[in-house]
């Protein structure tokens, strides 16, 4: 199988995507704005060639130096996993006539009205909803829908310019810090724990699935610098509690008509047991999940998706062994990273637990925590009960400390 793969260089986790479509026999030809020689090792090993161009985000431009590139015709799939360069792939599948994802098929992917709007028709639980393109639009959509309510951008990803409202006054400091934005989306704020229902499917039958419990809530996480985001990979996501959000997630599926790839979905559930609809891509999840669902199952969910793609289903064996947390931590202060206070010990008393740490090293630059979900680093902590996993990963966010000046 020829596959045309956008961005192989970017994400991080994008070449070992790349290397999973290798170790299945793939011939895979990049596209990326990056020269060849700055493209990570791994990238440039996995691929047999790679169209460069000057901006991946030109779709028309894209579309024309692909297309006019000598054997552009012989591909039979055309991937994209990072959420801003879905649509180039859609155009590129149309123009090259390739099966996947039309144009039409994606809008509901990246446009969170859309989406919402192709949910209600299918009867799935979604929050109250309506776009907005001025301010007297979300005022008067605030109206409608009543606080709390969060408004957030239409095409967003992620946390980023995301905001609960809770009264009309601080909808209007809202609306000036979204002036960026050319459009958002308003929605009934939905009390409750947040998790993810992510897949890797093959002929829109889910072959692998993940629930990862976030904690907090990342627009709490996203709001308080103190806080140590932890996101768990949990051992049994078949259990009854999480029942209703895999009824709903294979909804989604089902009424957004995924066919194969990689889907990261989050939602809700609330005190009373109901599962409401968050989002969804048609992307794997960013920050290292995968990697996280790696060390949940000992497996290799890249080399899984390009399995699933290239053969229609995934061979090897996939045991449930752990709930895996991943601890995000942020440094005190601005500057340079100039002790980190705790880890020792922390290995000391959790080791044989602790699969992974990755720390910004003495003397690196401390990352702006609000442009980046990783922050400053983070370590993951796996057990297979889950209060034990839990009561680890809240020791690791109160005990580690990192210091910046």
């Amino acid at each position: 199988m020829r596959v045309l793969f956008l961005s192989p260089g970017y994400p991080t986790e994008m070449p070992f995507f790349c290397r999973g479509l290798a170790a299945v026999g793939a011939e895979i030809v990049g596209v990326g704005d990056q020269p060849d020689g700055a493209l990570p090792e791994m990238a440039r090993h996995a691929l047999a060639d790679h169209i460069q161009v000057p901006s991946l985000w030109d779709e028309d431009a894209v579309v024309a130096a692909v297309t006019a590139w000598p054997g552009a015709r012989g591909f039979d799939r055309v991937e994209c996993l990072w959420e801003p360069g879905m649509l180039v792939a859609a155009r590129l599948r149309e123009a090259l006539g390739i099966p996947g994802m039309t144009y039409a098929q994606t809008i509901p992917f990246r446009d969170k009205e859309v989406m919402k709007r192709v949910l209600d028709e299918a009867g799935l639980r979604t929050p109250r909803h309506r776009s907005a393109r001025s301010g007297n639009q979300a005022r008067a959509a605030a109206e409608e829908i009543g606080y709390p309510l969060i408004v957030k951008p239409i095409a967003g990803a992620g946390s980023a310019d995301t905001h609960r409202v809770d009264e009309p006054a601080q909808l209007e400091r809202v609306i000036a810090a979204t002036q960026h934005v050319a459009e958002v989306s308003v929605e009934e704020f939905i009390e409750g724990r947040e998790f993810t229902f992510d897949t890797i499917c093959a002929g829109g039958t889910p072959q692998y699935h993940n629930i990862t419990w976030y904690r907090p809530r990342p627009l709490i996480a996203r709001t308080l610098e103190w806080v140590s985001p932890q996101m768990v990979a949990l051992k049994h996501p078949e259990q009854d509690e999480l029942s209703a959000g895999v009824r709903l997630g294979l909804g989604v599926l089902e009424a957004l008509g995924f066919e194969d790839g990689f889907t990261h979905m989050e939602w809700f559930l609330t005190d009373d047991g109901e599962a409401v609809f968050g989002e969804i891509g048609g992307r794997p999840p960013g920050a290292r999940s995968v990697d996280l669902m790696n060390w949940a199952c000992d497996f290799d969910a890249f080399t899984a998706w390009a399995e699933a793609l290239c053969h229609g289903r995934i061979s090897q064996p996939i045991e449930r062994r752990w709930n895996a947390s991943q601890i995000v931590k942020r440094a005190h202060g601005e500057g340079r990273i100039r002790r980190i206070e705790g880890l020792a010990g922390i290995m000391a008393r959790f080791g044989r637990w602790i699969p992974s740490v990755e720390l910004l090293p003495i003397g690196a630059p401390r990352r702006n925590w609000k442009a980046t979900l990783l922050s400053d680093g983070w370590l993951v902590v796996r057990h297979p009960q889950l209060d034990r996993c839990l009561e680890m990963a809240d020791a690791i966010a109160a005990e580690l400390q990192i210091y910046a000046d």
